[in-house]
């Protein structure tokens, strides 16, 4: 039996969405989206279906529609017939119901951020989170009920209001849904596991149309699935979150190497890494300076191997834990410094603006760092086609791993490192180019590694017959299982699919 959704549970927050939708000003004229050949849009089942709908209702002659269609990565350029922006759980359940009674093809926008542009299809319906972004603290039981449209900046500015931190993502205008279901690392991840590991509760509308909660005491085997298995089961509406007392302030490590010491810097990261305590989380990155005013000209596409970190606790502490990163050779800038949590959570937010990059990513966990792993890491980047793509190493482990395989949908959790390759380059000419190359690397990379990817990094599912079983080990066929239960006929399959057994 599925249990439905108890607003009880949630502290009150249907009282603020219901003051919030009762807020907002729209237009019919512009929710009507005019006229259109296509025979349902132009029919009375989607007359009806637009008067019960309370948000915005975008089609291709909507004078918004190009802009609403935009994803993240400028390499997606997908039409759909519909983008139906949802300002609650009631919209939302209306608009799963009128795509599936009419057959249409759903994509689950959150915050759009997406590397593989899931968030959009051609001529199908878009269900559009986008402007529920609503964030409850509540800061005597150091939990926040986030939208699902929200994204981490979002949660950042009112946690940080009670020096409080949630274990989210390191690009705060990513969305806070799709990170979260494909497990959700921060920079505090070795301190407090992934996104998952902190989620308490989710409001879920179900491909039926029925909204449920999912928990450790509701619909325990969709919470199970929901922790990591991306957004193959519904549309989560809402999350619970546990915080974490951090801020306002932290020290953060930010030290940018010529390429000319790699080897070095990573000879040296390797071994560091080993025995850290959990406050400590890191990682090694690969990248050219970008041409930025943030950045001196004179080092503007310079190439460097960085290494940045942040610590948990006081400052003053993490100062003094860091400060090796900064003493591995002469670095060519650093920028380790004490910020506001919020500051830099937001770094790289500058250089990946939406839309201005076309970007083909593929990631692997690796147990180690051998020395042959480090030499075609260092060959590979030092060949790359875009001076814009970033080759990012995480360090794991710490209490990230200590989550046993199958106490999550993620799966196993006893890889060291994880190795993205964040293909990104700037003219459409050069997309074939990127993508092969990325392809080449990542072949050579999985003779490295069990399989295992990260799937929040991942653009498509070429690289491996099997690149879902492989990643989800074990708990791949209780998945299966799960999915056959809440989606039986796979109406939610613009994701990491796992395929119901019908």
């Amino acid at each position: 039996m599925l249990t439905k959704f108890n607003l009880a549970n949630f502290h009150g927050f249907g009282n603020t969405m219901v003051s919030r939708i009762s807020n907002l000003k729209f237009s019919k004229m512009e929710t009507a989206a005019t006229h259109t050949n296509n025979q349902l849009l132009g029919s009375e089942i989607f007359e009806n279906f637009k008067q019960a709908f309370i948000g915005d209702l975008i089609t291709s002659d909507h004078s918004d529609y190009d802009q609403q269609r935009q994803l993240w990565n400028g390499m997606i350029d997908k039409k759909p017939q519909l983008i139906a922006q949802c300002y609650g759980v009631s919209d939302v359940i209306r608009t799963v119901n009128f795509a599936r009674d009419n057959n249409l093809l759903v994509a689950v926008r959150g915050g759009g951020h997406n590397v593989a542009g899931n968030a959009m299809n051609d001529d199908g319906i878009v269900i559009d989170l986008s402007q529920m972004r609503a964030v409850l603290v509540n800061p005597n039981q150091k939990t926040a009920i986030v939208q699902g449209g929200a994204i981490w900046r979002d949660v950042d500015r009112e946690t940080q209001v009670f020096s409080l931190a949630c274990a989210g993502g390191v690009v705060s205008d990513t969305g806070v849904g799709g990170l979260t279901l494909g497990g959700g690392l921060s920079w505090f991840r070795r301190k407090a596991g992934m996104s998952i590991d902190n989620l308490v509760r989710a409001q879920v509308v179900l491909a039926d149309g029925s909204c449920v909660s999912a928990s450790a005491e509701e619909n325990q085997d969709l919470f199970w699935a929901i922790r990591g298995g991306g957004g193959n089961f519904g549309i989560v509406t809402s999350f619970e979150f546990n915080l974490y007392d951090l801020g306002p302030e932290v020290m953060f490590a930010a030290c940018m190497y010529p390429r000319s010491a790699a080897q070095k810097v990573m000879d040296f990261w390797v071994e560091f890494t080993r025995d850290l305590p959990d406050e400590m989380t890191t990682d090694c990155l690969h990248w050219s300076i970008p041409e930025h005013e943030a950045f001196p000209k004179e080092l503007h596409g310079k190439p460097v191997t960085a290494l940045a970190g942040m610590y948990f606790g006081s400052p003053e502490e993490g100062r003094k834990a860091l400060q090796p990163l900064r003493e591995v050779a002469e670095p060519l800038l650093d920028l380790s410094n004490v910020y506001p949590y919020a500051a830099v959570n937001q770094m790289f937010d500058a250089f990946l603006v939406k839309g201005t990059l076309n970007s083909y990513w593929k990631s692997l966990y690796v147990d180690d760092l051998s020395d042959d792993l480090i030499k075609l890491i260092l060959d590979k980047v030092n060949n790359s086609p875009s001076p814009q793509s970033l080759l990012s190493i995480r360090n794991l482990q710490g209490a990230l791993s200590r989550v046993g395989a199958s106490e999550t949908a993620f799966g196993d959790r006893s890889g060291r490192f994880l190795v993205s390759i964040d293909t990104m380059w700037t003219d459409q000419d050069d997309d074939a180019n990127n993508i092969q190359w990325t392809r080449e690397f990542f072949s050579e990379l999985h003779k490295h590694s069990g399989g295992q990817v990260y799937f929040n990094f991942n653009s498509d599912m070429s690289g491996s017959d099997n690149l879902a079983e492989d990643s989800y080990g074990s708990n791949y066929q209780k998945l299966v299982e799960i999915k056959t239960k809440y989606d039986p006929e796979n109406f939610f399959r613009l994701n990491a699919n796992i395929k119901p057994r019908s």
